[in-house]
């Protein structure tokens, strides 16, 4: 039984929008131009903001990819859900169900995500595989002598670490969806770690400049990859940069730019900027930008601390800014507890400090016992009171 509720929890940590209930529906659709490859739409919506997905569900070519080559679960959670928020700008979630990427395989991004190799290289690389594959989109590593490793690092980081496609898929009647469009992610370094000739490890950091700039070129190259299927020849094409933060950071990183290719068009531009970022709270930081987030999460605190009389650990969380405006307050609460009558009792009292937030904010919740998350508090947008659930 903990296993499932712990699942549910997660679940709710994902999409944070377990408190608004499920809404049922079930469509019979086909894929368009196959009569034969029947699914269903899901029966139930957690809400309008997230998108349903066809039953069953067809893995992505790639599956599993995006884990690699990012720094954290933080970033790979951010780089998937932060590219469905973008997606939502072009594909409605009434109008459009997800289905993972299938047109970009993991040899295809493996081979991407490279450095670019040498005319030998590739070749081997296409024996090896036994098919055609495009070359790497990192810059090539200059030769040796007299240069060390170190310096040649510095003149041709690592750019780029890894590519996610999610494609979205067109309700056009009762039993039929198509293909209505592919969103490609682009994660690209904000530290390029690497080792010099003498096995200490460095890092290079990357400017927010020259990752647009690298990032809107690799795009570019990425495009006619796609546009050569006939599949993907007149459906349009989103392209978003996400800028992924450093191994250390307690956060993850944020998307800088997207932009969206037209049906048949070949060129990429008309790039749009986001302003998006995540803080950690406490931090110089938030207290630097933030002033008066950062004072309304000590005063949570505060009354948190108030509760206890023994130690107790401070609060820690994480918020979403976009656009100046911070959209979603994520927090963890660290207590030891004697029984269950005591997790009760301390999460009846910080669903009450919870609503002392902005209502524009949405608030979530954690709190965790040294062994498990005890319980979980969701307070969404305007909402007038918290969902609660605490776990057996």
């Amino acid at each position: 039984m903990k296993k499932v509720i712990l699942a549910a929890l997660s679940l709710g940590l994902l999409l944070s929008g377990c408190s608004m209930g499920l809404k049922k529906e079930e469509k019979i659709v086909e894929k368009s131009g196959n009569s034969k490859d029947k699914s269903i739409i899901s029966k139930y919506s957690i809400s309008d903001d997230y998108y349903k997905t066809a039953v069953p569900f067809e893995k992505g070519s790639a599956r599993g990819l995006a884990v690699q080559g990012l720094n954290s679960r933080l970033d790979v959670d951010e780089f998937e859900t932060g590219l469905m928020r973008i997606a939502k700008e072009s594909f409605s979630t009434k109008d459009y169900i997800f289905q993972g990427g299938k047109y970009l395989d993991k040899d295809t991004i493996q081979a991407l995500i490279g450095r670019k190799r040498s005319s030998e290289q590739q070749s081997n690389l296409e024996k090896a595989l036994k098919k055609r594959l495009p070359n790497g989109l990192n810059p090539e590593l200059p030769p040796g002598e007299p240069e060390t490793l170190e310096a040649r690092n510095e003149k041709s980081p690592m750019y780029l670490s890894q590519i996610l496609e999610q494609d979205y898929l067109k309700i056009k009647d009762e039993n039929q969806v198509e293909l209505g469009g592919v969103v490609i992610g682009l994660a690209m370094n904000s530290v390029h770690y690497y080792t010099e000739q003498h096995g200490y490890p460095r890092e290079q950091k990357i400017d927010d400049k020259t990752l647009l700039e690298e990032g809107k070129k690799m795009a570019q190259e990425i495009l006619p990859i796609l546009r050569k299927k006939d599949e993907l020849k007149n459906v349009p094409i989103t392209f978003a940069i996400y800028r992924q933060e450093a191994k250390s950071s307690l956060v993850p990183g944020s998307f800088l730019s997207y932009t969206i290719v037209d049906k048949g068009n070949d060129k990429v531009d008309d790039w749009k900027a986001l302003d998006e970022k995540y803080y950690l709270f406490p931090s110089n930081e938030a207290e630097r930008d933030y002033r008066d987030d950062a004072t309304s999460v000590k005063n949570f605190n505060a009354k948190i601390a108030q509760y206890f009389t023994g130690d107790y650990t401070a609060v820690v969380g994480r918020g979403f800014y976009k656009d100046g405006q911070l959209k979603e307050l994520k927090l963890e609460i660290p207590v030891q507890f004697s029984g269950k009558a005591e997790v009760i009792g301390f999460t009846q009292y910080i669903a009450g400090a919870v609503m002392d937030f902005p209502n524009y904010i949405k608030v979530q919740v954690t709190i965790k016992s040294v062994e498990r998350p005890e319980a979980i508090i969701i307070r969404d947008v305007k909402q007038d009171k918290p969902f609660v659930q605490v776990l057996d």
